[in-house]
């Protein structure tokens, strides 16, 4: 979470700013002034309040404003906001800057790859490029690339055009698997071609209910529509081919406790997938925990649970001393029953952060403690496990864990694949599911796999 008015990159770079501190350097490598304005980040949770998206649309426009004629703008978006009334918050965005700079300065934009490519967006925008990794990794690669198209658009160097193709798909595609990592080559290998800008896989937010949710390959050449049709084609038959094959494998909760539990090689890293945080999930869901302490799991360790009450507690009865604590349930029924636990305060670490490949993420304040053999991290500040040290920063060795259970879909994977001896995909219940099947979306426009099993009716598949 993180709210700065023009000076964001004053401060030192987060996972969310870096992309911010990145375009600042690069002005400054050819002399160019950059003009910051508003920039907020908080963890997804529902449609954001009209009112507070109006107020920092607003601030933003003043400050396009007053920087006068400006070359190119620069703008780092997630692309899933959803406000109540307005759907696509972002492409709206979008529209009111096109309408204040005009047709003649282009307007690059870096969008999470799990954000929605619109029509507005599409209309807008001069360069869209969404991150090809995920865990995200690539942020400040993508952030480079948007910046160098952008300026060789104002040299006159190029000339984009946007070709679109729908996959026709809802899923989840981690970028880690054997698949995936062709599909990425293949992505890298089609932009060494001259007329071949940027290759854009929108994996989309599958849980957000908005008309234009869906997967989509976006091609940029350097004025080929013709070509970039076809190359985008190509990408979406890809997705369509692989899709069995290329989202998250999971288990219910006795099952990965169960494999858990016979594991030969440890640790196990079984991963809450449907109480992330990055989704929108609260992070006080108590169904793997309760699980784990009724099985009697040995020597496990959960993390983390976003519970500012439970914290505030421990910190006052302090580091030794023994309590009982009431631990999660508290935002809703995604959140399970809240758990009545006789606990040990292991460690206090105040404003704790973890890491995200060079970068940092805010985690509050946290506590470790430890019931029945079992031990907890509870933090204040809502937010997925992103890396190892989100624990070791407490004092805990992960390498004395037979098991380690992250709330996390998938961002953890880049810091824990180094350490887990296998790693478990979870799915309970809770605020996401990875079985698109049991969602209820009403505002779809058009038939999306798996919730039919041919969209395309065999048909051959249209440009969007």
């Amino acid at each position: 979470t993180a709210l700065y008015h023009g000076d964001a990159t004053a401060h030192a770079p987060t996972w969310a700013s870096g992309i911010l501190h990145t375009w600042k350097n690069m002005a400054a490598e050819i002399g160019a002034t950059l003009v910051e304005s508003l920039f907020a980040m908080a963890q997804p949770a529902g449609p954001t309040v009209e009112s507070v998206y109006c107020a920092f649309r607003d601030e933003i426009l003043s400050d396009l404003k007053q920087a006068g004629d400006v070359d190119i703008v620069l703008l780092s978006l997630h692309g899933a906001m959803v406000v109540k009334g307005i759907d696509d918050a972002e492409g709206r965005l979008l529209e009111d800057v096109r309408a204040l700079v005009g047709d003649g300065v282009p307007i690059g934009v870096e969008l999470d790859s799990h954000g929605h490519l619109s029509e507005r967006i599409l209309k807008y925008a001069t360069i869209p490029i969404f991150y090809k990794e995920y865990p995200h990794v690539d942020m400040n690669d993508r952030a480079r690339e948007v910046f160098q198209l952008c300026m060789r658009v104002r040299l006159g160097e190029i000339s984009p055009v946007l070709s679109v193709q729908d996959c026709g798909v809802i899923g989840v595609w981690p970028t880690t698997s054997v698949i995936m990592r062709r599909f990425i080559a293949k992505m890298k290998q089609y932009e060494r071609r001259s007329f071949v800008l940027s290759v854009s896989f929108a994996h989309s937010f599958p849980w957000a209910d908005v008309s234009y949710m869906g997967s989509k390959i976006l091609v940029i050449t350097d004025d080929k529509a013709g070509l970039g049709a076809i190359i985008a084609q190509e990408f979406a038959d890809d997705i369509w081919d692989t899709r069995y094959e290329t989202g998250i494998a999971y288990r219910g909760v006795s099952s990965a406790i169960e494999a858990a539990a016979i594991a030969q090689i440890h640790p196990v890293v079984l991963a809450d997938t449907a109480d992330n945080p990055g989704g929108g999930a609260p992070g006080d869901n108590t169904v793997m925990l309760g699980a784990i302490l009724k099985a009697g799991l040995p020597n496990a360790v959960v993390g983390s649970f976003w519970d500012p009450i439970a914290v505030e507690l421990c910190k006052a009865s302090g580091v030794g001393s023994k309590l009982f604590l009431r631990l999660g349930g508290k935002c809703g029924p995604s959140s399970g029953e809240p758990l009545d636990l006789t606990v040990e305060v292991r460690a206090i670490a105040e404003n704790a952060v973890q890491t995200f490949g060079e970068l940092s993420v805010q985690m509050g304040d946290c506590v470790w403690v430890s019931c029945d053999g079992t031990d907890i991290l509870i933090n204040s500040t809502r937010t997925q496990i992103l890396s190892t040290d989100a624990f070791t920063q407490m004092g805990m060795v992960l390498a004395d864990y037979d098991t380690i259970v992250v709330k996390s879909m998938h961002h953890f994977h880049a810091a824990f694949e180094a350490v887990a001896a296998d790693i478990i995909y979870v799915t309970s219940p809770g605020a996401l599911s990875l079985d698109f099947k049991t969602i209820v979306y009403k505002q779809l426009r058009r038939p999306l796999w798996p919730l039919v099993d041919d969209p395309f009716l065999g048909s051959e598949r249209q440009a969007v």
